[in-house]
């Protein structure tokens, strides 16, 4: 459900007679938050608290609840920074990790937490991604953000950007490069496009200075970084070139291209691929031995609770993780361009 101040509960409740289509349902969060959220946005239906997953029967008109968090979760007044709020959304995520590592459920899809309330509930973590990294004891991971096919893209596959960087100041990023850093976020976007294409795909890897550091006058973080880790990668059989220029990359990708662009920081790929596609952009967890995606916006106070909330990006998320939760079902082979592997 997220945080209960933000938008998470009343998207959920906007688009669940979508998520039937797509899979069997069900909320973690608190019952109480999740009526109101339904009683705004699908009053039709109501709300089924229920103790376990295997009690879960959804529908249209029926949406089964786990309370997974604190009953204080019900008493987070909407549009505000509470710990109460982060503490109810660290408490639903925890749940749903224990859950889906039992097998118990296939997928999660999360709506959004607010880092400041997941911070004053005592949870000092940038995000999901690394709750989800340090509860599966993962330490390779990545974030990936993922636009499925759509008229914005030239190519048949969608467009991810893959971050080797992710919630840090702008001025950490150099410092937290590696190629050993780079090249493994690499090799988790090609696992994660083959998942969800079929085939090989093929990797743009951005520059991390303007003009790929123009020989070294702008940096040298493309030299000593990012080509030893495309080296690397390109011996492991990587269809992958770099690095580029991050604007010219990103627009040859839209074209096209590229089915991947590996960032070196969160708004090399954020900034370009939700001007693509806002509300049908999907945020996926790689190297995670579950399946989690989540909706690419945040809490959006600003919104919150006033029924105006757009769905989408939560039906986009719901779906991709369905798909990557029965890859074998969904995921078909597709014709592939002629290999544009190089340094």
């Amino acid at each position: 459900m997220g945080d209960p101040s933000g938008v998470g509960p009343e998207i959920i409740a906007a688009a669940w007679p979508a998520l039937g289509k797509l899979c069997r349902p069900l909320v973690l969060g608190h019952p109480g938050v999740m009526r109101r959220a339904v009683t705004l946005r699908h009053p039709d239906a109501r709300v089924v608290e229920i103790t376990g997953v295997a009690e879960a029967e959804p529908s249209v008109l029926a949406v089964p609840c786990l309370k997974a968090c604190h009953h204080d979760a019900a008493d987070v007044p909407p549009r505000q920074i509470d710990p109460r709020g982060g503490q109810a959304a660290y408490d639903a995520l925890v749940c749903a990790i224990e859950l889906a590592r039992r097998g118990e459920i296939d997928a999660i899809t999360t709506a959004p937490l607010n880092k400041a309330a997941l911070d004053r509930a005592g949870h000092h973590f940038p995000g999901h991604t690394e709750i989800l990294a340090e509860r599966c004891g993962m330490n390779e991971f990545a974030m990936m953000l993922y636009l499925p096919p759509c008229d914005a893209l030239g190519g048949d596959a969608g467009l991810a950007a893959v971050h080797a960087t992710l919630h840090t100041a702008l001025a950490n990023v150099p410092r937290e490069l590696s190629p050993a850093r780079i090249e493994s976020v690499i090799r988790l976007s090609d696992s994660a496009m083959r998942r969800l294409q079929g085939g090989e795909p093929r990797i743009g890897v951005c520059a991390l200075n303007p003009h790929a550091g123009e020989a070294g006058l702008f940096g040298n973080e493309e030299a000593t970084l990012i080509r030893p880790a495309i080296r690397q990668a390109l011996s492991g059989g990587i269809n992958v070139v770099g690095p580029l220029p991050a604007d010219t990359l990103m627009a040859r990708a839209r074209d096209g291209e590229f089915d991947a662009v590996v960032c070196m920081y969160h708004d090399q790929g954020h900034i370009a691929l939700k001007l693509l596609g806002m509300h049908r952009a999907v945020n996926i967890t790689l190297g995670l031995p579950i399946v989690r995606t989540s909706v690419a916006h945040g809490t959006a106070f600003d919104l919150a609770w006033q029924g105006v909330a757009n769905e989408q990006s939560m039906i986009e998320a719901v779906r991709v993780a369905a798909r990557l939760a029965t890859p074998e079902v969904n995921v078909p082979q597709r014709n592939l361009p002629p290999s544009v592997k190089g340094v």
